[in-house]
């Protein structure tokens, strides 16, 4: 499996850790920057990339996922999400990591540098990366949802109970 990389400044140490130890585990890894340690750099120049890298083999019928690290790893989820056929997880935990894969079949996993140790943060990739989708309907109708409005920018329709308003669900 190929597995896309990104971050920023703060995200750089467990980058450069990632890329051994993805290539130890049997991965490939493709590096999509930054290279050196600059304080000023841009977390999405380097999210976008990855983002883009994963929808592009995907796209292909590659298996390809990503990971983008920065401080907390929110902006870097972010700018992930901004990627067409992107679904990217905050993980800050093995059951939020797992659950990224297991419900919404996320693509890309996003986590903290400064938030966990490099050994919390390696496992939570490890168990995003190896935690399979669970394909119940109720998670894919949901992704079907996030799909189209992806494509169309139309919204999904309001079910029956939203549609009756505060109070009207028949419990009074």
């Amino acid at each position: 499996m190929r597995v896309h990389l990104g971050s920023d400044h703060a995200g750089l140490e467990l980058k450069d850790h990632l890329m051994t130890w993805l290539v130890d585990h049997g991965y490939e890894p493709v590096d999509h920057g930054p290279f050196t340690y600059d304080a000023e750099d841009d977390y999405p120049v380097f999210c976008l990339r990855a983002g883009e890298a994963v929808a592009a083999d995907r796209a292909e019928g590659l298996d390809s996922l990503g990971v983008v690290i920065g401080g907390s790893g929110n902006g870097e989820q972010i700018a992930a999400n901004k990627v067409t056929g992107i679904r990217c997880a905050l993980a800050w935990s093995e059951e939020t990591a797992a659950l990224g894969r297991q419900h919404n079949d996320a693509n890309v996993v996003s986590v903290g540098g400064r938030m966990h140790s490099v050994e919390d943060m390696t496992r939570f990739v490890e168990v995003f990366l190896t935690t399979p989708f669970s394909g119940e309907e109720r998670h894919a109708r949901r992704i079907g949802q996030l799909s189209v409005y992806d494509e169309t920018r139309e919204l999904p329709p309001l079910p029956e109970s939203a549609l009756r308003g505060p109070g009207q669900d028949g419990d009074a």
